[in-house]
């Protein structure tokens, strides 16, 4: 959703960030009815004559505590099975009633929308909106409002219509889509809500003040709902799957000769009510064909690339089950102790192929079934458990017609448990958490990954004065097993290099079958007024270990950070509002070394026209960096300075523009990086939008890793400088017929190109100047020959070593088109195009006209194995069966 979430966003902020100011609650009482209402959005039905309108809706945004600019009114009704919500949404110029149809959750245009704290525990909300052109827009709000689950698809049903006084709505929700206890229906939490799209305008019908220290426990009362009982959701989704999939053909390869394979695949997806406030989510043989690629990238570093969830089974309620141990965005923020992309991931094993030998391998992991329990009871006690069994995978190989199977992927059990509970009204939260995996594995594959590995971890907040305060911990243990091959590839991996020479502290032993570590967040927060700051201490030992199922880059890290901010969200002069925050930070390792240090700052401003603009910068002290010679010694790497800047319009227009541009540059002059960025996003007419997306980034790199070699007994850390261009662009076209029926396309170019040159190698890391710690080759010690670089560093006319040229040009055009109909709530149809256009060449150079242009060449793709091309077309019908 782009304005009405980055609304919410915004008061979920501006409330978790001031003191806390008491409103008087507003309380509403819900009426019984016997003839349930026909859901059109006319609100002509006998049962919408009974119970009582009301109106006395407040502006959150942008003038706070003023009386809204339009009139809203309400009504809620109830029978056994549903609760009705109807809106009158009076406008003086319905003419200017902003009505663009979008995809669900995504919702850009007027909308109102109600929200239900049904466990009436002051923490927990279930949102449902609706724009005027009738997007449903559903969100699950927890911890006060501090987090929301966008994710959260609820079975209701919704329709508007617009008149000569403004526009209507009508709801009818499932009691089953909502969890309550039993007990708990003499009062549920309620707030109404209307946003004025035109004027930017976010109104309430309780009150929240922006200095209110959260969101749910302010809402007002919703009565009249003693008699009812909670309905337990049953709701079983079985799903058909076929699909094509067309490549090049390759002569002789048995597995590809034919250019085309097909498939078809069925599987069941549930949810059900276990309790009246527990749901389980039960998928068998589950589909995610819909879903869009992760974007290209070309990663030189030695750590594994984050790719956000993108799955739905996995991304709903993972809020429940997350457990960070990381702060803010980037590479120290993704550190979590669950990173779902495990499950069901590309096979990490490798055929052993001789010449004449073809392999078939699967591109993923078959997930055979998968479990996950979340609810909350009333009494403040949250559960999240996750199961999921993923098959054996095997690679057929033909050697000369003769077939054989190798495992690629073991049997593996994945299994999370997490518990949290809230005490005196959720200023006291304690909860743990438990992680898993098991797998069975073959003499394939124990030599590189670990039998079992398990985490735990437990996790303790307390809030003061009023929420004014905030004290978290979150902190964990791990422990890995397997085989001494497997615990030596673990020891030896870039999140620690064990093997170091110069690390005495946590000494690489080749006989171990199982490693041990901790790690974990202590935050002490001031979390009101317009100045704000955090204390926070990271820290990972050099043995901690949650890759099997969490993510992780570098262990052995303590890491103390100071944050300062000051937020103004008053409208005054030329801003509507500003935020300046500043932090500082330093990294230690556990043998008590100081890494490095760091200071940043950004600060950025919503005009009165609602452009934006801001700026970061970032200095950072030279480094002790363990990892730059990938299990060598420490070496020194000088400072650096960042900064990043930029602008966008208003994004309620029907075109919107967003440039931004950084630069990077070493205090050696080691490397610099520039890199610009666009976006354009235009909306033609209400069911049309049009994004464009394109970047460049060009940069330089003193030292960039090539390979270890030998010089007699003497390691050798050959390294390049590296000169890199990249540009790619993202081109996005959705087309919604109805809010139920849209189309999208997603296509990126994609080209990267890197050229190695003034090889070199490491003589004295340490040394105090930059240019000692290294030695370029002369051209009488190095020669190349074809792809290979030869060395004779003593100059006695043999080579001593060599290695590869590593020089690129990749070229990738992806593709995604997707037909979604939600023809039925829970039910749906889909239409999925997929393509992947691909090159590859050693030139280092780019000619981007060129290199697209290859893209599209006929012969290229029939003459030339370096050149992809590939289609793949599915056909998805799922249908929902309703048994609560």
């Amino acid at each position: 959703m782009r304005i009405i979430g980055l609304c919410f966003i915004s008061m979920l902020i501006g409330t978790s960030v001031i003191s806390g100011q008491t409103t008087e609650k507003k309380q509403y009482t819900a009426t019984r009815i016997a003839t349930s209402p026909s859901i059109d959005g006319i609100l002509d039905d006998e049962a919408w004559k009974e119970g009582v309108w009301v109106d006395d809706f407040t502006q959150f945004e942008p003038y706070n505590g003023a009386k809204a600019s339009q009139r809203t009114e309400f009504k809620i009704l109830f029978d056994d099975n549903n609760i009705y919500v109807a809106f009158k949404a009076f406008d003086s110029s319905p003419d200017s009633i902003v009505n663009r149809l979008t995809r669900r959750d995504e919702a850009d245009g007027d909308l109102v929308a109600i929200i239900f704290d049904s466990f009436h525990d002051l923490r927990t909300g279930f949102l449902f909106g609706i724009t005027s052109s009738g997007v449903k827009y559903d969100v699950m709000f927890s911890d006060d409002g501090n987090m929301e689950d966008s994710s959260w698809d609820p079975n209701w049903w919704g329709k508007t219509s617009i008149n000569s006084e403004g526009w209507t709505a009508e709801m009818k929700i499932p009691f089953s889509q909502v969890r309550f206890d039993k007990n708990s229906g003499d009062i549920w939490g309620l707030e109404l809500a209307r946003f004025l799209y035109r004027k930017n305008e976010m109104s309430f019908w309780q009150h929240i003040p922006k200095d209110a220290p959260g969101l749910v426990h302010m809402f007002g009362e919703l009565a009249g709902l003693e008699q009812i009982k909670p309905r337990k959701i049953f709701d079983i989704t079985p799903y058909g799957v076929t699909r094509l999939e067309r490549f090049k053909a390759e002569p002789g390869n048995p597995y590809r000769d034919k250019g085309r394979r097909y498939g078809l695949n069925g599987g069941i997806d549930a949810k059900i009510g276990v309790t009246n406030n527990m749901t389980m989510d039960l998928t068998i043989n589950p589909d995610f064909g819909q879903v869009e690629a992760d974007p290209s990238e070309v990663n030189l570093s030695a750590y594994e690339t984050f790719f956000s969830e993108r799955r739905p089974f996995f991304i709903e309620g993972n809020n429940i089950t997350n457990f960070s141990i990381g702060i803010g965005n980037g590479d120290v923020g993704n550190d979590n102790l669950l990173y779902t992309r495990r499950i069901g991931r590309r096979p990490q094993g490798n055929p052993k192929l001789s010449d004449g030998m073809y392999a078939d391998v699967p591109n993923f992991t078959t997930i055979i079934g998968a479990a996950k329990l979340t609810g909350k009871t009333k009494d403040g006690l949250s559960l999240g458990f996750i199961e999921a069994v993923t098959a054996e995978e095997k690679a057929e190989i033909d050697n000369n017609g003769e077939k054989s199977y190798e495992t690629v992927e073991p049997l593996t059990n994945y299994m999370v448990g997490r518990v949290q509970k809230d005490f005196n009204e959720g200023k006291t939260i304690v909860g743990a958490i438990f992680t898993g995996t098991s797998r069975d594995l073959d003499e394939n594959l124990d030599d590189f990954m670990h039998k079992s590995a398990y985490s735990g971890g437990i996790d303790f907040t307390q809030y003061f004065k009023d929420k004014k305060w905030m004290f978290n911990v979150n902190t964990a243990l791990s422990k890995v097993s397997g085989t001494t091959d497997a615990l030596e590839r673990t020891q030896k991996s870039s999140a620690r290099y064990f093997q170091r020479p110069d690390k005495d502290y946590a000494v690489y032993d080749p006989s171990r079958t199982s490693l041990s570590g901790a790690g974990g967040r202590i935050q002490l927060g001031k979390l009101n007024g317009h100045f704000n700051t955090m204390a926070v201490v990271l820290w990972k030992t050099p043995g901690f270990e949650i890759n099997d199922l969490g993510y992780l880059q570098q262990a052995d890290r303590i890491m103390p950070l100071l944050w300062v901010g000051y937020s103004q969200w008053e409208p005054k002069g030329i801003y509507r509002r500003y935020n300046i925050n500043t932090d500082v930070w330093t990294f230690y390792n556990f043998g008590g070394v100081r890494v490095q240090s760091g200071l940043e700052a950004n600060a950025s401003m919503t005009f009165k026209n609602y452009w934006n603009a801001w700026i970061y910068g970032n200095m950072q002290t030279d480094a002790r960096d363990a990892s730059l010679l990938r299990g060598g010694p420490t070496m020194i790497t000088p400072g650096r300075m960042s900064v990043n800047t930029g602008f966008s319009t208003d994004s309620r227009k029907k075109l919107e523009l967003q440039i931004s541009g950084s630069y990077n540059k070493g205090f050696e002059n080691n490397l610099v990086n520039m890199s610009f960025r666009t976006g354009i996003s235009w909306k033609p007419t209400n069911y049309i939008s049009i994004s464009l997306n394109p970047g460049y980034s060009s940069s330089f790199t003193e030292l960039q890793y090539v390979s270890e070699k030998k010089m007699g007994d003497e390691p050798r850390y050959v390294f390049a400088s590296i000169d890199r261009k990249t540009i790619n662009t993202s081109l996005r076209i959705n087309l919604n017929l109805s809010p139920d029926l849209t189309i999208q396309y997603w296509g990126q170019p994609f080209i990267a190109s890197g050229r190695y040159y003034d090889y070199k190698y490491i003589t004295d890391p340490m040394a105090g100047k930059f240019t000692d710690r290294f030695h370029t080759y002369t051209s009488d010690e190095i020669s190349k020959l074809d792809r290979s670089v030869k060395i004779d560093e003593n100059l006695d006319g043999i080579v001593d070593y060599s290695f590869n040229i590593s020089d690129f040009n990749v070229q990738e055009f992806l593709s995604n088109l997707v037909v979604r109909w939600e023809y039925s709530p829970g039910s749906s149809l889909y239409l999925v195009w997929s393509q992947t256009r691909s090159g590859f060449n050693s030139s280092g150079q780019m000619d981007y006209l060129d290199n697209m242009g290859k893209l599209f060449d006929r012969n290229l793709f029939r003459d030339n194995d370096d050149y992809r091309l590939g289609n793949i077309f599915l056909v998805k019908l799922s249908y929902r069966f309703g048994l609560n």
